[in-house]
């Protein structure tokens, strides 16, 4: 399949926004939106757009049991208005700890922490991305190949 995928990764103060490349290959942070000033609904369409999306992929808070709580029931309630919004196909991915990762790799390069806030929820929408991809392309290349 190929199309740019976008990522979403909601919280309750900031979406981190992610979009992979044309080949469904590589995840790159974008944007983040601050829900609390700006129409965060038209800057989603906007951005599908853009970007020419074809599908999108909103994180999903899974708890470490593998139990879904309010956090998920609002993640998918996010990831149904965005589908109805933008007429494309949603799926979810567990979110599991992509911000302590984007955290962590912001300060392994040496991001300062103003900075850091700031870029933390959009590279962590492109980690959950990224697992997306990947484990699509683990699929999709093992169906292909039965006997691995």
């Amino acid at each position: 399949m190929t199309g740019r995928i976008l990522g979403l990764d909601p919280g309750e103060r900031r979406i981190g926004i992610a979009i992979s490349d044309a080949t469904g290959t590589i995840a790159s942070p974008v944007e983040f939106i601050d829900v609390r000033t700006k129409n965060h609904e038209q800057r989603i369409k906007d951005l599908c757009v853009e970007w020419e999306i074809t599908e999108v992929v909103v994180g999903l808070p899974i708890s470490l049991d593998g139990t879904e709580g309010p956090a998920a029931a609002r993640s998918r309630d996010f990831g149904e208005m965005v589908g109805g919004l933008t007429d494309l196909p949603v799926s979810y991915h567990d979110e599991r700890f992509t911000t302590v990762t984007a955290e962590q790799a912001l300060l392994e390069g040496g991001v300062k922490r103003r900075s850091r806030t700031s870029r933390r929820d959009q590279v962590a929408a492109a980690v959950m991305l990224q697992g997306f991809l990947d484990q699509r392309r683990y699929r999709h290349g093992n169906d292909n190949n039965p006997g691995t």
